[in-house]
């Protein structure tokens, strides 16, 4: 009976051992992640894709840094480029989006069928990730999604716009 006891014991001693590791731990990794804004828009990309050659340009914004690429497939052309941004161009990207209102904004069907081109938006934020095919044709919407390109063609050297 005896060791019936110690291991009863031994079960009983290394659960609460683990509980308690594990509930520490737990705290810790709260405290050290930071309290972010689910508003707050972390990455951005902008891409044009379709065409009767294969076009392609592609751009992607973060916090940090823009990388742009462009290229014909069917010619096997390629491009790319790459860049930091300061914190002020980053504010100053994303002033002109307005989280609360992208959910109004509507896509249109994909032209790529049909030899064209399609327009694609991504807006991730650490709450959502908002994605717009051909949203230009939602012309009560759009305006902001505009300014969004213009913003970033300010900053892309001229043989990425």
């Amino acid at each position: 009976m005896p060791t019936t006891k110690k291991l009863h014991l031994k079960i009983l001693f290394s659960i609460l051992l683990l509980s308690a590791f594990f509930s520490c731990d737990s705290k810790k990794t709260e405290q050290s992640a930071p309290h972010r804004n689910p508003h707050e828009i972390t990455f951005i990309s902008v891409s044009d894709i379709g065409g009767n050659l294969g076009n392609y340009r592609i751009i992607k914004a973060t916090k940090d840094s823009i990388f742009a690429e462009k290229g014909i497939t069917a010619q096997q052309s390629h491009q790319a480029w790459a860049s930091a941004i300061n914190p002020e161009v980053w504010k100053k990207l994303v002033s002109s989006v307005h989280i609360v209102d992208l959910d109004h904004i509507k896509s249109s069907p994909s032209q790529q069928s049909v030899d064209g081109i399609d327009e694609t938006f991504q807006i991730r934020t650490p709450k959502k990730s908002h994605i717009y095919v051909n949203a230009y044709a939602d012309t009560l919407h759009y305006k902001q999604l505009q300014q969004l390109k213009e913003q970033l063609d300010k900053i892309l050297p001229k043989e990425y716009k």
